[in-house]
């Protein structure tokens, strides 16, 4: 079986983000993949920029990045007790391509938040914007990072060995579950 690909969705556009580490972090601890880095820097939806001149280039890139992936992680923060508009604007974007590239594409998601909750209801708000594209979403473990920002070491690594633990488990779940998919497909 060739390699499997794989590719992350961050809805922190900002470098140094929990969120962002975290992504890198579960990118890591997949395990042997090709991936696919995406970018969400796209214009705000409008549906006057769709008409006038097509999906924009970077939108169809994003797009085209989901479909050939193998599985997808999708990390949100939480802000004000929801995704980041960074994040629900991509997912409206990409409703608007040919074609739905999301369909029983393996879905793991996963959060980082200042408070003590890790996320927990930005998450559940992604899971939700994300049913409408039949994607088959993980139901678990479910990894919601609390106290996000002091949970990594010098070098970018998750320190907290219980969800480092979670974080393990649900890479390991996406990986069979790709690699299922991929063989029931053939």
């Amino acid at each position: 079986m060739s390699e499997l690909t794989l590719t992350g969705l961050c809805g922190a556009l900002r470098a140094g983000s929990s969120n962002r580490l975290l992504m890198a972090e579960a990118i890591r601890r997949f395990g042997p993949a090709r991936v696919l880095d995406t970018d969400l820097r796209l214009p705000l939806f409008d549906e006057d920029i769709q008409t006038a001149s097509g999906i924009p280039p970077e939108v169809q890139l994003l797009a085209d990045q989901i479909a050939q992936a193998d599985a997808v992680i999708v990390v949100t923060p939480e802000y004000n007790k929801g995704v980041s508009g960074v994040l629900k604007n991509a997912l409206d974007w990409v409703s608007r391509v040919e074609g739905n590239p999301w369909k029983d594409k393996p879905v793991a998601v996963m959060s980082a938040a200042a408070g003590r909750a890790g996320g927990e209801r930005a998450q559940e708000m992604l899971r939700w914007c994300l049913n409408p594209f039949r994607p088959r979403v993980l139901s678990g473990p479910e990894l919601m990072l609390a106290d996000g920002r002091n949970q990594w070491d010098a070098d970018g690594r998750l320190v907290n060995e219980r969800s480092a633990k979670t974080l393990d488990q649900l890479m390991s779940t996406l990986r069979q579950e790709a690699i299922w998919i991929r063989e029931r497909n053939g």
